[in-house]
């Protein structure tokens, strides 16, 4: 946690895996057989994987790689991650936060498609904002802004007046670039330069206030 303990917002853009869902078994495991698949070591494919969309994953391990090959692969392990919900939890204080902010104007901005997004919610017990921003949404992955920049529009509110929840150097990127105040949720954050980081949800206090913006009390 950085000195900083209490943010003032009109809306919040909440980043899906590893932010608010727990899915890093799943993704370790699908990411571990295609780093197998390119004589890659999973070590490195693992290091980049989180936040992107799949096909920026592998254009940035293997650059010279037709691009077309990347999105057969990236079509096929969405379907692979889709149906592989083992392990898939909530994380910590995720409920309760999920809860506090149901009525206040938020948005889920992922890199997931809407049925490995529907999937990992459902498995998570967490109910689907009505507005989402996902692979279908934009025309380029995170660390590229247009995701935030998006949720953004469709809540109404000013780049400004927004606060990301992310977790991964390209989602703490993306949310800087596109002008908003980044919580950095997860140990990986720390080392991204977010505007708060946090272990987890876990204490995180909502205050709806009077003039229609939302003060979060972050444990210290």
């Amino acid at each position: 946690m950085t000195a900083t303990t209490t943010l003032t917002a009109r809306a919040l853009l909440l980043d899906m895996d590893s932010t608010i869902v727990n899915s890093e078994a799943v993704v370790e495991r699908c990411w571990r057989r295609w780093a197998a698949e390119q004589g890659l070591p999973a070590a490195d494919v693992l290091q980049v994987v989180h936040g992107r969309q799949g096909w920026a994953t592998m254009a940035a391990l293997l650059p010279d790689r037709p691009m077309e090959l990347n999105m057969a692969d990236n079509r096929r392990m969405l379907a692979q991650e889709t149906a592989d919900t083992d392990g898939v939890v909530p994380v910590p204080g995720a409920p309760a936060f999920m809860d506090a902010i149901a009525a206040l104007p938020h948005a889920l901005v992922t890199s997931a498609d809407i049925a490995l997004s529907d999937a990992r919610m459902a498995a998570a017990g967490l109910a689907v904002p009505d507005v989402r921003i996902t692979a279908e949404s934009v025309s380029a992955s995170k660390p590229d802004p247009e995701g935030f920049l998006k949720g953004a529009a469709e809540l109404g509110h000013a780049p400004d007046d927004c606060l990301v929840f992310e977790d991964s150097e390209a989602g703490i990127n993306a949310g800087l670039a596109a002008g908003m105040r980044v919580v950095g949720v997860g140990d990986r954050a720390a080392a991204f330069a977010p505007t708060v980081q946090v272990s987890d949800l876990t204490g995180i206090r909502v205050e709806a206030l009077a003039d229609g913006r939302i003060t979060l009390h972050f444990p210290a």
